[in-house]
């Protein structure tokens, strides 16, 4: 028996999965999904990203069904114990080989050379795609041959590899195999220690590679080549909320550039300024891929810049308390954090502003934004999400100056003019004009129902800056 087994995790798709397609290549396929609820909390997935997993589960069963390949689920609670529950999966199914998609932080990496290592001593085969990534971590490197750190040297490098070879396509859709006398598992519409997100929050997301390619198709279509002009604009849809079917693998990076290439006459460095822009923003996610690959320090919690680890950071619970609630008194912060409460989303240029008030302004640790931002996240991914949360503290690699800190009042004028996108999320300031909606008035004139702001906006700038420039200099720093 000549049976391959693909362990699908952030691919859930059958189009441009390379793993599904080198195992259909090799004998009849068998497809499995690990349920692992208790790995999920340890990592701090979000409820409404496990609630989307499952989702687009059932989507893809039905996709691979079509395909006459079952699929299975198997429980590990814990990845510590999944190389012998793999084994004992692949022995009970007769699997010569398994095939997979890499993941890249560095629990996932131990846990697939444990998983191979395992396999391979039973004589069962392990092989691994670079199936969610532009370019292999590893193929895009600086002259040294280091992982570059500055994200427009590597973007500039990338672009000279495809000059040489051709940007990256899709691979086909797979064709369909015999039946095997195998059937399929029930895929659960909830896992233990998750709790079922709102219905109004799961018809934000629908699932499927149907829903995901439709969203792709109405964004190419209706808004991209704006992309430049309207990504910051809050209140807009300016950008293409596809982030969530990304990390999940509903679709792919290679389907995201053809597709935006496909409206730019075949063109990825010149052309419509808004498509040129949001592939830049796709490879930013595959810059923090690389990144993630080449950094494991990364996914240990620590700062890139290891000196920044000294930062004097703030403990103060009641002030991340009333960020994480959007209670700050300062409205677009507040409106940013009560859009990620209620949707599992954040717009990406709130997430800088908001990312940046809870590490200068309040002067509280990056981490503790990244995990709350991972816990309620439907779009949650450790290469991106540390990536963007390092930046904005300055903590990371091509990091935001520590100087540059965001006035969260001047964004907000400049990026929510008309206050729209604040008054749909903090209706209490409805009754304030344009620019009073931005920083709302104090004292007898203060709105009923807001707080006043936790934190002096220029004191505190101030206080964080010098914290930074109390840092001893990288070269001193062992």
């Amino acid at each position: 028996m000549n049976r391959q087994l693909v362990w699908l995790r952030s691919d859930l798709r059958c189009a441009d999965n390379p793993a599904l397609h080198t195992a259909l290549a090799k004998g009849p396929v068998i497809a499995c999904f690990v349920l692992s609820p208790a790995q999920w909390q340890q990592h701090d997935d979000a409820a409404c990203k496990v609630d989307f997993w499952l989702r687009n589960l059932t989507a893809l069963q039905v996709e691979l069904a079509a395909l006459n390949i079952p699929l299975k689920l198997l429980d590990c609670p814990l990845w510590q114990d999944l190389p012998s529950a793999l084994l004992s999966f692949c022995q009970q199914h007769e699997i010569s080989a398994v095939h997979v998609n890499h993941e890249y932080p560095v629990n996932e990496q131990t846990r697939d050379a444990r998983c191979a290592e395992e396999l391979r001593q039973h004589g069962i085969g392990f092989y691994p795609q670079h199936g969610n990534a532009l370019a292999a971590p590893g193929s895009v490197l600086t002259n040294a041959g280091g992982v570059f750190k500055v994200f427009s040297q590597f973007r500039k490098c990338l672009f000279k590899h495809w000059e040489i070879s051709g940007s990256p396509t899709p691979l086909p859709y797979p064709q369909a195999q015999a039946p095997l006398p195998i059937s399929s598992d029930a895929v659960p519409s909830q896992v233990a220690g998750f709790a079922k997100p709102s219905q109004a929050l799961i018809d934000l997301w629908p699932a499927g590679s149907a829903a995901a390619h439709e969203r792709l198709r109405q964004f190419t279509e209706q808004h991209l080549h704006a992309y430049k002009d309207q990504r910051d604009m809050p209140a807009l849809p300016g950008t293409s909320q596809l982030s969530a079917y990304l990390v999940a693998g509903v679709l792919s990076l290679r389907q995201c550039l053809y597709s935006a290439q496909m409206a730019n006459q075949g063109h990825y460095a010149d052309g419509s300024a808004g498509t040129v822009h949001w592939i830049s923003e796709l490879i930013w996610r595959e810059f923090y891929l690389h990144i993630t690959a080449g950094y494991p320090r990364v996914s240990r919690h620590r700062a890139f810049r290891p000196e920044t680890e000294l930062v004097a950071w703030r403990d103060a619970p009641d002030d991340l308390a009333a960020w994480q609630q959007g209670q700050t008194g300062v409205p677009i912060v507040d409106a940013a954090m009560r859009q990620l409460l209620a949707t599992g989303w954040m717009h990406n240029r709130l997430r800088m502003i908001s990312a940046m008030f809870l590490t200068k302004n309040l002067l509280i640790d990056w981490r503790e934004g990244e995990r709350w931002f991972m816990q309620h996240l439907i779009d949650g991914d450790l290469a991106a999400n540390n990536g963007g949360w390092q930046w904005s503290a300055s903590t990371g690699t091509d990091a935001a100056p520590y100087f540059r800190v965001f006035n969260p009042v001047s964004q907000s004028q400049r990026n929510d003019p008309d206050g729209a996108f604040i008054r749909h999320w903090l209706p209490e300031l409805n009754s304030l004009d344009n620019k009073a909606i931005h920083q709302p008035p104090q004292g007898l004139f203060a709105p009923s129902g807001y707080p006043a702001p936790i934190v002096d906006l220029a004191s505190s700038r101030e206080r964080a800056i010098a914290a930074f420039q109390a840092l001893p200099k990288a070269s001193e720093v062992a």
